[in-house]
């Protein structure tokens, strides 16, 4: 039964304030986005944002067949330890070359590793639904995007973006707020798969997101006064809760983009079912032996796997 190990981005004050407000964390509403098509995969929770923090105790990196980078409300240009000590983590990951895939802060953490820059956005921030995210050529050619349409609205929050891609990253998605949407960025022995906006989100997500940092949207424009979110909260918690409400899908300019499950999640589940369940026969040998099954192997699989296991 395979395994992943999902990287919570905020810290635990971060975390705290968000139970208070009734909002799940960044690795709670990814397990349950990837429990919803992927019931049977195990997941673990790294709080490397967290003083000490690391690999879940007991835990080697063989344990793991990928590592899920989720959102975060830091910035990854900062020398914090919170920052910091996730970079790390990731780089480790690579190193031993896990699958990765990323989002939001995924992306950015994934994308100063390698050698690019990221930086406050000029245009502010993008939040809600990310518009008219374009698919790139080489996105249309990426398995990543085989059951997306080549334009299409996906859930996001964000201040910051990617300014640079590093040496080497291919664009796959823009839009007219941020360039860089998603993208393949190769660290160590890895490519990590990373996008800006968040296809793990619900509409309900996006609701309680939006009473997290409620002074904020208010005091940024987004919404008059706390009326204005709580009645637009409400649409989204409706909607969310019945997708047959067309009514309020006409009012919220929200459609199958988002209503459907699947497609919204498509990227999180080409990852899994490429990078993750079809992995490479040394891959799959290696964890194997790493799990205590050498015995059914092949004296070839088993000198492979054992190599992979002592990284």
């Amino acid at each position: 039964m395979a395994r992943l190990l999902l990287l919570e981005g905020n810290p635990a004050d971060r975390r705290a304030l968000a139970r208070t407000r009734g909002v799940r964390w960044s690795s709670e509403i990814y397990a349950q986005a990837i429990h919803a098509h992927f019931p049977d995969l195990v997941l673990d929770v790294a709080y490397a944002a967290d003083p000490g923090e690391g690999l879940p105790p007991g835990r080697q990196w063989h344990d793991y067949a990928g590592l899920v980078i989720t959102g975060s409300a830091l910035h990854a240009y900062d020398g914090d330890p919170a920052v910091t000590g996730q970079i790390a983590l990731m780089v480790a990951a690579a190193e031993h070359g896990l699958p990765i895939f990323g989002s939001c802060w995924g992306l950015q953490i994934a994308a100063v590793a390698a050698g690019g820059t990221v930086a406050r956005s000029p245009r502010g921030r993008e939040v809600g639904l990310a518009r008219k995210i374009a698919v790139t050529p080489a996105g249309l050619a990426h398995v990543m995007f085989a059951a997306k349409t080549p334009v299409f609205d996906a859930p996001c929050i964000h201040y910051d973006e990617v300014a640079v891609l590093p040496p080497g990253a291919t664009l796959l998605a823009t839009n007219g707020h941020s360039a860089v949407q998603a993208a393949l960025i190769p660290l160590g022995k890895s490519t990590v798969w990373a996008v800006q906006y968040h296809p793990e989100f619900d509409l309900a997500q996006i609701a309680q997101l939006n009473r997290l940092d409620e002074d904020d949207m208010i005091a940024q424009g987004f919404f008059a006064d706390h009326a204005a979110i709580a009645a637009h909260n409400d649409k989204l918690e409706a909607l969310h809760a019945d997708h047959t409400r067309a009514d309020l899908a006409w009012q919220l300019g929200i459609d199958d983009d988002i209503l459907d499950d699947r497609r919204r999640a498509a990227e999180i589940i080409a990852w899994i079912e490429t990078e993750v369940l079809q992995a490479s026969p040394s891959r799959a040998s290696s964890l194997a032996i790493c799990g205590g099954s050498m015995s059914a192997l092949s004296p070839e699989a088993r000198s492979a796997g054992a190599s992979a296991c002592s990284r």
